[in-house]
């Protein structure tokens, strides 16, 4: 049958009953701080266990990088849900100054054997609180591609699914004023069952893309009288370090060089360059307060080669890290490349690379504008995972021992030229005519996005500057 719009009564009952269920998850009284949750998919249904993927919460800050996902078999033997990935993120910052963003990214979805389907789903929500303001938006959250019953669902609507169930795209809720701080919620698709349908049955609730962040600032703290240092006996004064009011202590980077792999690793970047040991220094633009990585400086449109044999993803833009990505190997472990002037033809989201393959090209777009072209590099080592962010390791050793090849390759031909910028990125020095995969994730968004190939709109994000993502 074909989709039809719902009635504005049915409409309006819908979505007070999806603002409920958002905000299913708030306390109702919020003290000051910043906290964000976040998860990719929730199956509920009635007097049956359901399925979920892991929830990530902060603070701490959390990534789950999670793999396909299938829920139960419908009368044609298909899994009623299933996913190419499902991925979730949560970061916040308490303080004078707070933040907090959640974030879950599903791809290839398909519900009850392809009567619905979807090529990403996204849910982003971002909160920011000082004195005497606050702020949050869901900018981000999008479903592409989203077709139900045979008829395309495009925008932030609500449909009834022939006379067995409905479905609703991009609903929120938000609340606050800048003495209580900002909260908000954001689903990005969220189908109710009204009726037995596909072997579930009426009153199920599935829900793909969840996040929810709050943020209220501290007050700023009263001058502290500091009580007369004592006195030694020889009458000078005790050199006991004192802890700063009102700032959280600082995590500290893992002072470890876990072994990779046996080898095959090769330097990020091709030609002449040079970098110092820079990881740990302190940084403000990052929740944790220090650098995950280190700089390596060198020509503008250097050509950057992948570390090892892997996969790309989260191929994009966001405000801290410019055009960037991240490949992960064949073991699981983690590298991030930030700040490319331009992506090459293999810069597609769940493409696998070989160790040597020319990826991007050195730039200095996010928060590197105006500074000496380079490349911000990470290692995050798989069993260092279960930190989030933080898991990142100092890169100096390893980059240090790593080959410098002499001859690469650029697969894809010789057709570069300057194009329009990625959403509100710098003009990049150069990119591929025909790379359009180009994600919009904003943040440490983890995700293997397996986007495919389609003409890109981005609207800009408005990520906070404490993303971890640098």
């Amino acid at each position: 049958m074909p989709v039809k719009r719902a009635s504005v009564g049915f409409l309006i009952a819908l979505l007070l009953l999806t603002a409920a269920a958002a905000d299913a998850g708030w306390q109702h009284t919020q003290a000051a701080g910043a906290t964000a949750r976040a998860y990719a998919i929730r199956v509920v249904v009635p007097g049956q266990t359901g399925a979920e993927t892991p929830t990530v919460s902060a603070p701490n800050d959390q990534v789950q990088f999670s793999g396909s996902f299938t829920y139960g078999t419908g009368p044609d033997g298909n899994p009623i849900v299933s996913t190419g990935s499902a991925n979730a993120s949560a970061s916040a910052l308490a303080g004078t100054n707070a933040s907090a963003t959640g974030s879950a990214e599903v791809n290839s979805l398909s519900v009850f054997g392809g009567e619905i389907t979807a090529t990403d789903v996204v849910a982003q929500a971002h909160a920011e609180a000082r004195a005497g303001a606050a702020k949050g938006d869901i900018t981000g959250s999008t479903v592409t591609d989203l077709v139900a019953l045979g008829q395309k669902v495009t925008g932030a609507t609500s449909v009834s699914l022939a006379d067995w169930g409905s479905l609703t795209t991009v609903s929120g809720g938000a609340s606050g004023t800048p003495a209580t701080g900002y909260r908000g919620s954001v689903t990005s698709l969220e189908i109710r069952l009204t009726a037995d349908h596909g072997g579930l049955p009426a009153g199920t609730t599935i829900l793909v893309g969840y996040a929810e962040v709050a943020a209220q600032a501290s007050p700023p703290e009263p001058p502290v009288q500091r009580p007369r240092p004592p006195q030694g006996k020889s009458g000078q004064k005790s050199l006991a370090p004192e802890p700063t009011p009102g700032l959280p202590p600082i995590r500290q980077p893992p002072q470890v060089t876990p072994k990779l792999t046996a080898g095959g690793y090769v330097f990020p970047v091709y030609g002449p360059s040079s970098f110092t040991d820079t990881f740990g220094a302190a940084r403000g633009d990052i929740s944790s307060g220090w650098h995950h990585g280190d700089d390596i400086f060198a020509p503008l449109g250097a050509p950057l080669l992948a570390v090892a044999s892997g996969t790309l993803f989260s191929v994009g833009w966001n405000k801290v890290g410019g055009n960037r990505l991240w490949l992960r190997d064949g073991q699981g472990n983690l590298f991030y490349y930030a700040h490319l002037s331009a992506f090459s033809p293999l810069a597609v989201n769940g493409n696998k690379v070989n160790a040597g393959d020319v990826i991007g090209f050195v730039g200095n777009t996010g928060d590197a504008q105006g500074t000496p072209f380079h490349l911000h590099f990470e290692i995050h080592p798989v069993g260092l995972l279960g930190l989030g962010y933080d898991g990142a390791v100092n890169p100096t050793s390893y980059l240090n021992a790593w080959q410098h090849l002499q001859d690469v390759s650029f697969a894809g031909g010789d057709a570069w030229a300057p194009l329009h910028s990625l959403g509100n990125a710098p003009k990049p020095g150069a990119i591929l005519l025909a790379a359009t995969d180009i994600s919009i994730a904003d943040g440490l968004v983890p995700g293997s996005l397996l986007r495919a190939v389609r003409p890109l709109i981005v609207r800009g994000d408005n990520f906070s500057s404490s993303s971890p993502a640098k």
